[in-house]
């Protein structure tokens, strides 16, 4: 009997330890192929997964819940994932403000009182009136998930039209709202996506939206034909006036904004996520007048100024410049320059009544400068170091303004500016748990073979010593024009007081050096991106932060794709990837809805050999071999992103499970009622950073500390 005891004694302790050891090796799914061939230009690419499309199938839906069970049975047995969550509820529980808007009468501005999982819009009668609710997103569905995707007040303050996407879709449905009831009217317009909404009056607006979709296909189809269409407050949709369509040219989008007289239409199109056409139509007359039908320049109306419009354009000037059109005579060949290019980029511009304030970027950090409206620098906005703006807000009739400022160590501020008398007054300052003077932020730069010089952000606890042994986070994106500016992540709490380092790579694709910076990293230059990334993970090596065993990558979409390659290409470099929502079948990734719009910075796998060849090279999907030891991988996807369909990640992660045959885990995290990202619940927020840095922290090896 006794030695039953001391053998069932010996049972139990064996069970706890195992039990807090944490997981072992996965048992994958077994993913079913299919002989699915294509041929490009006499080349045949087997697409064994290609099944894993169609997400409206039984079959693929079972695939999932099979894929769910695997990943969440992992991530369970991690010891301190609940300690993760419990920090980040914590220190994500602090008030946040939105820069303030004046309309007419009214102030409209965001705010969220810590974990509400949608920031409600609240309106003031005077800046200093009683504050009360106009829209609460929190009640538009149980569990967060209808976010407010955007709004516009008409411009004396009556009306709110604002919209609304579900699960996470880019796919919007818009409402008008009466501002001084705060009641709904009965218009709904449906179908609407990448769309602005534009006031005109207090009459109406104009928007963009598509046909209806067949059934079953609204996530996947090809987003053709986009037309331009003017609402009328209180009609019906179907009697919309159609403003603009282009029965020529399916794979166009097109939006319009009024002038700020009202007086004319400003019509803009784009054959990609890059560069656009620009043209103008007086308001009631049926011919446009052309500014810019090349398709070569980015160029966007800033304001009117002295009955001149004032575009921000990259035209001739890579870094943005200021130019003056005459809307009856606007062809760019006769616009002028108010403000030259300089050798930072320009990255926006806010008028107020008597002046203009330019958001440039240096190294990727904001700096703000005061011009008049003769186009000449009065002053420069003392900004502290290593950070960014992140919105700017002007009175038209006014010379105030208010705008955000963040960075690493600084969480959002709100401050208030007297353009004439330069008075300063932050009107709002988060309250959080986390104290920056315990951080410093860096910015160092890597040289390239060629001469570059990539910037990278570096955050980290004081003090830390560069023995090579640091658990280090490498985020970077590299496309699109797009540029992650340093600010303030409340999610980035966690690692950093762990002792972890985080950087950011601001490699070549995006636009932190303008146009040319950003085609530096597009089409037969994309593997220039890849190799900016594996440069910046081996000159921290070499710098002493950290070391291949301990560092993770992440990156989302475009960012995605980025890891997808890099991790082919350079395994041995890293010890953790987390892609989000990535770009990884490069051959098919045009027959997706919005996808034909990335060609101008990826090409297409059909437009010729060599860039099929290109493409296939360092597509993540078609470059995975057998017998390499690829790092501890968790992908996340969502069934509702219809930007970059889950179909990629599917494929991806059924590739890299059927291949590595190795320790680590190769997992793949898929969100229901989710979308790319935008309007995600804090719930669900919070709940994939969990399992994302457990993941991260185990395969590591090291632990939270708090």
């Amino acid at each position: 009997m006794r030695h039953l005891i001391f053998y069932l004694l010996l049972f139990a302790m064996a069970t706890f330890f195992s039990c807090n050891k944490g997981p072992g090796k996965p048992d994958y799914p077994e993913t079913k192929k299919v002989d699915t061939v294509d041929v490009y230009f006499g080349n045949e690419v087997a697409d064994p997964y290609r099944w894993l499309e169609d997400d409206q199938s039984e079959e693929t839906g079972k695939w999932v819940e099979a894929q769910v069970e695997v990943t969440n049975n992992y991530l369970e047995k991690i010891p301190f994932r609940d300690k993760i969550e419990e920090r980040l509820k914590e220190v994500w529980n602090y008030e946040k403000q939105g820069t303030p808007l004046r309309k007419g009468k009214y102030w409209f501005y965001s705010k969220n009182d810590g974990l509400q999982n949608q920031s409600v819009v609240y309106v003031k009668e005077g800046r200093d009136g009683e504050e009360r609710v106009l829209l609460d997103p929190n009640k538009l569905s149980e569990d967060g998930t209808v976010a407010l995707a955007d709004y516009t007040i008409s411009e004396n303050g009556k009306y709110m039209a604002y919209a609304i996407s579900r699960g996470g879709s880019d796919w919007r449905e818009i409402y008008i709202k009466d501002v001084a009831t705060g009641e709904d009217l009965d218009d709904q317009l449906k179908w609407v996506k990448f769309s602005g909404i534009s006031w005109l009056g207090e009459d109406g607006f104009y928007y963009s939206r598509y046909d209806e979709p067949e059934k079953g296909e609204e996530l996947t189809n090809v987003n053709e034909f986009q037309q331009v269409f003017y609402h009328k407050i209180g009609d019906n949709q179907n009697d919309d006036e159609l403003i603009f369509k282009d029965n020529e040219n399916p794979l166009r989008n097109y939006g319009a904004e009024v002038d700020d007289d009202d007086e004319h239409i400003i019509l803009y199109g784009s054959s990609g996520t890059n560069n656009n056409s620009l043209m103008i139509k007086k308001i009631g007359d049926d011919n446009w007048l052309v500014a810019d039908t090349t398709y070569e320049n980015n160029s966007h109306y800033i304001g009117t100024v002295n009955g001149k419009y004032w575009i921000l354009t990259d035209y001739e000037a890579p870094r943005y410049r200021i130019m003056a059109l005459d809307p009856q005579n606007p062809h760019i060949d006769s616009w002028k320059e108010v403000i030259p290019e300089t050798g930072n980029v320009l990255n926006g511009v806010s008028l107020s009544k008597s002046y203009a304030i330019l958001h440039y970027m240096i190294d990727a950090e904001s700096c703000l400068f005061v011009y008049n409206l003769a186009g000449k620098k009065e002053y420069e906005i003392e900004l502290p170091g290593h950070g960014s703006v992140g919105s700017i807000q002007t009175i038209p009739d006014d010379d105030q303004a208010f705008y955000s400022y963040n960075s690493y160590n600084i969480p959002g501020q709100i401050i208030n500016l007297n353009l004439e008398n330069r008075e300063k007054e932050v009107i709002f300052e988060p309250d959080v748990d986390f104290n920056g003077e315990n951080y410093v932020t860096k910015l160092v730069f890597v040289e390239a073979d060629d001469g570059a010089q990539i910037p990278l952000h570096i955050v980290h606890k004081k003090g830390i010593e560069l023995d090579g042994n640091n658990p280090l986070m490498l985020y970077g994106y590299g496309g699109f024009n797009i540029v992650y500016q340093p600010g303030f992540q409340i999610s980035l709490v966690p690692w950093l007081e762990s002792g972890g380092v985080y950087v950011n790579a601001h490699i070549r694709g995006g636009g932190e050096y303008g146009e040319e910076w950003h085609q530096a990293g597009t089409r037969m230059n994309k593997q220039r991106v890849f190799d900016d990334f594996i440069l910046a993970a081996e000159k921290l090596i070499e710098m002493g932060y950290t070391n291949p065993d301990k560092i993770a990558i992440r990156g989302g979409s475009n960012g995605g794709l980025l890891l997808g390659a890099v991790v082919n290409q350079r395994p041995d470099l890293f010890a953790v990837s987390l892609p989000a929502v990535g770009v990884m079948d490069m051959l098919r990734y045009h027959k997706f809805t919005i996808g034909w719009a990335w060609a101008s910075d990826y090409g297409r796998s059909d437009e010729s050999e060599e860039m099929f060849r290109y493409l296939y090279s360092y597509s993540p999907l078609h470059n995975i071999k057998s017998g390499v030891d690829y790092p501890a991988t968790l992908v996340f996807t969502a069934d509702h992103d219809d930007r970059v369909v889950p179909a990629h990640s599917f494929k991806y992660i059924a590739t890299l499970q059927e291949k590595y045959k190795g320790d680590n885990p190769v997992l793949i995290r898929i969100e229901t009622k989710a979308g790319h990202g935008a309007g995600k619940p804090v719930s669900k927020t919070i709940e994939e950073l969990t399992d994302m840095y457990a993941f991260t922290f185990y395969n590591l090896g090291i632990e939270p500390k708090y």
